[in-house]
């Protein structure tokens, strides 16, 4: 039977309607009662097609899926959790959303409202007032509709909140006894081209030029960018600026925000460039304290880098998004020219009028900055791969030597890194030049989950998605390997098995250091070890591809290329365990 076969008679199938209209592709679950008539309306009334339902083992796996996704497509899918209970799952996976600013439309199930629908005990269990307290401090606006006429205004209002700058999670609870209740009237449906999100703010004229005048007349000017790669186009037009001005850009990570190998690119030598700065451009950066100070971890004090002449504007819109209960947003940094715009608009507009206010000498200038920022580009390039080689036959393999080898494997394929840097050696090494090939990282235990729903996105392309998989993360939610066999999702997982929460042991050694106690006791509570954790082993019980775990440096190519030729050619999940040193 097709789904014609069922036209809408119930509340949910009003409900259901709704996720199409607004092309909700996919919807992430872990199944339960209180949204059993929303699940039925996906698969019998839509046919299980927009939205397709990919089913999960725990709902941070959803929520890390919906999470991956997002931030790879700019516009979310639905993770679906059962009431109460799945909600307080995937609190963790929906807070790590929100601080990533990723698109998800949350979608929860409570009651019956209605204390005489409630079936003794268990109804009244999964029964909550109101059910969005839970997250309504990390997520950007919640709902909980108490009619169906109200439910399609609700839905495309979460889905024009989650999709406006900042982007971010959104929560829409839906009553049991509203999904069964037997349609006595047409509900209406409105014509979502009428209901688009609003437009992106630009900055004045009179700031851009303002803005201008101090970028061209800097001596060492700095740009730190974060979040710019959320727009891919913004990319393009931050390169644009940065080579008319000569400009040493930071890749802060938040996103692919600057090519690694264009000779503007001076990550990894930010410290020194901040100390000598007269200006610095941030753009889009989520607490930019981070990176105008340096911490030092036994006594947890902030040290000011920043020279205290030196003029700091910020074009962002992350204060729109500030909530009291987390504080992800960072100290309060001193900003001579603050500027709430989109960065996609405003870069075009700032390169426009420093371009107007060039002269040929200061263009003859600027050329003499560019020489010398390129010579100490690609020296940081040349001592990064030297370190890499350096490290080549050791065991445990060194984190450099495993990137290095794994981009011998992936550089003729089109690539994206769907998870993890690992400790930024990928950016130091491979060669990364187009703007989906990174799209940051997330919060622990929601790697893998992280990774599913970026290679979903990425499906159509047909893309290699890379997953760089920190050990202690994926113990989080390993049966996100069962998401991947079942719905065939192509990913290679490199694990990194260094059998250690091993920043959590490097902070217990310097405590240990700073209070003369004995260091060797840092691994108790940090090691994943007695036992040892057979990942290879892990992914083979679930069908998949599992080779490992590799210590001798030797087999680690071989492993590498067949991996890769299991991905692409039989499009499903192969994971490579991979012994690592314990070091950054």
């Amino acid at each position: 039977m097709s789904a014609k076969d069922f036209p809408a008679r119930y509340g949910s199938d009003v409900m259901a309607e709704m996720l199409r209209i607004l092309d909700i592709k996919y919807a992430a679950t872990m199944p339960g009662s209180s949204y059993r008539g929303l699940h039925d309306s996906i698969v019998n009334h839509l046919g299980n097609k927009g939205p397709e339902i990919i089913l999960c083992a725990h709902e941070g796996i959803a929520v890390a899926v919906a999470h991956g996704y997002g931030k790879v497509a700019g516009k979310p899918i639905a993770a679906m959790l059962h009431n109460v209970l799945g909600l307080l799952h995937g609190t963790m996976a929906i807070y790590n959303a929100w601080v990533d600013d990723a698109p998800i439309l949350v979608i929860g199930g409570t009651g019956p409202m209605d204390i005489e629908k409630r079936r003794p005990g268990i109804d009244w269990m999964h029964t909550a007032l109101i059910q969005g307290n839970v997250v309504r401090d990390y997520v950007k606006w919640d709902d909980q509709p108490s009619s169906l006429a109200s439910v399609p205004d609700s839905f495309i209002r979460a889905y024009q909140i989650a999709t406006t700058d900042p982007q971010g999670p959104v929560y829409v609870c839906l009553d049991a006894g509203l999904q069964e209740k037997l349609l006595t009237d047409k509900v209406p449906l409105p014509e979502i081209k009428r209901y688009l999100k609003p437009s992106s703010p630009q900055v004045d004229a009179a700031t851009i030029d303002r803005v201008a005048r101090l970028l061209v007349a800097a001596v060492n000017p700095v740009v730190i960018a974060d979040f710019v790669g959320r727009n891919p186009a913004a990319v393009a037009s931050l390169v644009e600026l940065a080579e008319l001005l000569s400009l040493p850009v930071i890749d802060a990570g938040g996103r692919f925000n600057f090519p690694n190998t264009h000779s503007l690119d001076l990550t990894g030598a930010q410290r020194e460039l901040i100390k000598e700065a007269d200006v610095v451009l941030a753009l889009d950066v989520h607490n930019l304290s981070r990176y105008l100070n340096t911490a030092e971890w036994e006594t947890r004090q902030s040290v000011n880098i920043l020279p205290e002449k030196c003029q700091v504007v910020h074009f962002t819109l992350q204060h729109l998004g500030i909530k009291s209960w987390s504080q992800a947003y960072g100290k309060l940094v001193a900003t001579d020219i603050p500027v709430a715009a989109d960065t996609a608009l405003a870069l075009p507009a700032l390169t426009a009028a420093c371009r107007q206010l060039l002269t040929k000498k200061r263009q003859t200038e600027l050329r003499k900055r560019f020489a010398s920022l390129k010579t100490r580009h690609e020296t940081l390039r040349e001592q990064w791969q030297t370190i890499a080689e350096d490290e080549q036959g050791k065991s445990p393999i060194p984190i450099p030597w495993l990137v290095k080898q794994v981009w011998e494997v992936v550089k003729n394929e089109d690539w994206a890194l769907v998870n993890g840097d690992i400790n930024g050696w990928t950016r130091r090494l491979w060669d990364w030049e187009k703007p989906y090939q990174y799209i940051g990282s997330v919060g622990l235990g929601g790697g893998l989950g992280h990774s599913l729903g970026a290679a979903l996105a990425h499906q159509p392309e047909g893309r290699l998605c890379i997953d760089f998989q920190p050990d202690g993360d994926f113990l989080f939610t390993p049966a996100g390997l069962w998401t991947a066999a079942h719905h065939n999702i192509p990913l290679l997982v490199i694990m990194n098995n260094n059998r250690s929460y091993y920043n959590s042991e490097l902070h217990q050694e310097m405590v240990a250091r700073y209070r003369k106690r004995p260091l060797g006791n840092r691994v108790i509570g940090t090691r994943i070890e007695y036992p040892n954790v057979n990942y290879a082993s892990l992914a083979r019980s679930f069908g998949l591809y599992g080779v490992g775990p590799i210590e001798n440096p030797d087999d680690l190519l071989p492993a590498l290329k067949k991996a890769v030729r299991i991905v692409r050619d039989k499009k499903q999940l192969a994971l490579v365990d991979v012994v690592t040193q314990r070091s950054h």
